[in-house]
């Protein structure tokens, strides 16, 4: 029997993380980093490593969220030092408040499923009206990239839920709250009990993610300090690491 609709995740925990990152950063509590939700597993070895390598620079913690809600409280005036996105169109949107981006790393979509789990073998599966299928929302830089591929194949989706950021989808997915899902590449390296499914058509929709500092950060050469860190060799085995492609 097919499950009753999903309800999509708020994004308020996002916020209030941002909230409380800006009062780490008022009260000299080290660099604001904000990152796409995807970035989660490898920024949070990044930053130790970071730290390491210059360890007269504080780090506060890393905000995640999906790129869109943290495009969004920056333009609204939230204090954060460096921005990471998962594309370029989310970037853009705060043009105005950042620094010239630079792009660090490249990813792509998989169709995730349950562990142990075999209904769906490609990405026309998804379009059974028998199966719970989360997405991504469309505004969201995950959510933008599996409506592309959804669109190339003429596939029409009737998603049980559709998320603020790609954690929340693969989160479901591995709690087999969903039958499949749409996440990054990454995500499946990252989260527990979820696998990929591979579909070839998924490879020519590669996300591009950009860095940047922001306008209004505290310290800029600490700001840049860290990016150029993520573009160094160090940070892009890291990055490799944890799946992502190079620029």
């Amino acid at each position: 029997m097919r499950r009753s609709r999903l309800l999509a995740v708020p994004a308020l925990l996002g916020v209030a993380a941002l909230a409380s990152c800006a009062q780490a950063g008022a009260a000299g509590g080290g660099l604001r980093i904000a990152a796409a939700a995807s970035l989660q597993g490898a920024f949070d070895e990044l930053v130790a490593e970071f730290e390491v390598a210059h360890p007269d620079i504080l780090v506060a913690p890393v905000v995640y969220d999906g790129s869109s809600t943290l495009a969004t409280q920056i333009a609204e005036g939230a204090p954060v030092d460096v921005a990471a996105f998962a594309d370029e169109p989310t970037m853009a949107r705060i043009s105005d408040d950042a620094e010239e981006p630079r792009i660090f790393a490249t990813n792509s979509l998989v169709v995730a499923v349950p562990e142990g789990r075999s209904e769906v073998a490609s990405l026309d599966d998804l379009a059974d009206p028998g199966l719970d299928v989360v997405l991504c929302a469309p505004e969201v830089p995950c959510g933008a990239a599996a409506q592309t591929a959804l669109e190339a194949e003429g596939l029409r989706i009737d998603a049980a839920s559709l998320e603020q950021n790609v954690s929340a989808v693969a989160t479901k997915v591995a709690e087999s709250i969903a039958d499949a899902g749409l996440v990054y590449r990454t995500d499946v390296l990252a989260t527990e009990g979820i696998v990929a499914v591979e579909d070839p058509r998924l490879d020519d929709i590669v996300n591009s993610y950009p860095i940047a500092a922001t306008a209004g950060a505290a310290s800029a050469d600490d700001a840049e300090a860290f990016i150029d860190f993520v573009l160094s060799d160090p940070g892009q085995q890291t990055l490799a690491k944890w799946g992502f492609g190079t620029p």
